[in-house]
């Protein structure tokens, strides 16, 4: 077999780590919710096709940024030490070079297949991930991923204008719901990874401000939380079925905060951080299944 033969899948390899993929696919999940929830029944196959692609290219693009931009930060760290930025696995040439042409393709998609609002709010999201979050308040506060959640909680809102070709109150929901669920996600990683943080120099809320008192935002966070996700239901927006699925998905959140604040033991926190994804999966699931089923 040729080097080249060997070579090429790696360097693929490369570039679909560059793009953090298990964040984009989260991130395309959400925004396909937001595209089906966006109409009474099942939303134009065009523009589910063209929008998903278009969100998944700026969003690998604004990944691929962030790692661009941190790649100092992450050298420091155990987490993210083996990026391909990291490792020499890709230039900055050549990663610059990529962002560049997937986010310019993903605006063009999204701009000519689908609507010029979907496009300029998608790159909106990018900017402010991959310029604000990550040039200034990564560094600037410990309140970074609190401000920052912005960002990060568009994409259902992408979906539903995707579709609809505005921005809908219910559309704001589903934004209000990822933004609260992004502090009570990220401080419980913050918290494990805390002297990494503060090695390179990252401000993080355990950090700055200790441990404990980042534990009792985290409870605060999850009982704001629990209130947010009751909105669809009292908005007339989703049933009883979501109601009492949200209810339970909450209880268990809010129990995982209480024992890291109250009960604290050895490997916690990153289980919190990951029932944390598996919760917000479970809450966009409950939207979808909960909208289809007859009233």
């Amino acid at each position: 077999m040729s080097s080249s033969a060997v070579t090429q899948p790696s360097r693929l390899r490369e570039y679909y780590e560059l793009t953090k993929p298990r964040v984009v696919m989260l991130i395309v999940f959400t925004a396909i919710i937001g595209m089906f929830l966006a109409v009474p029944g099942m939303p134009p196959w065009d523009k589910v096709i063209w929008g998903t692609l278009g969100i998944t290219l700026q969003s690998a693009a604004a990944a691929a940024i962030n790692q661009i931009i941190d790649r100092e930060v992450d050298a420091r760290m155990a987490r993210t030490c083996g990026r391909p930025l990291v490792t020499g696995g890709l230039s900055v040439t050549e990663s610059i070079a990529f962002a560049t042409l997937i986010g310019l393709l993903g605006f063009v998609a999204l701009w000519v297949f689908v609507n010029p609002l979907t496009a300029l709010l998608t790159q909106l999201g990018l900017v402010g991930y991959a310029g604000i979050y990550t040039l200034w308040l990564k560094r600037a506060t410990p309140q970074n991923i609190v401000i920052g959640g912005a960002a990060g909680a568009i994409p259902p809102v992408l979906g539903w204008v995707a579709v609809t070709g505005e921005v809908h109150p219910h559309s704001l929901i589903l934004f209000g719901i990822i933004f609260a669920w992004t502090p009570p996600h990220y401080w419980p990683l913050a918290i494990a990874r805390k002297d990494e943080y503060a090695e390179a120099g990252i401000p993080m809320l355990p950090v700055t401000h200790g441990v404990d008192y980042t534990l009792t935002q985290i409870l605060l966070y999850t009982f704001i939380l629990f209130a947010i996700t009751l909105l669809p239901f009292v908005s007339g927006m989703s049933g009883l079925p979501y109601l009492f699925g949200a209810a339970a998905l909450g209880a268990m959140f809010i129990s995982y905060a209480w024992r890291l604040k109250f009960r604290p033991q050895e490997g916690l926190a990153m289980k919190t951080f990951g029932f944390s994804i598996v919760y917000l999966m479970g809450i966009f699931t409950l939207l979808l299944v909960d909208h289809y089923l007859p009233r």
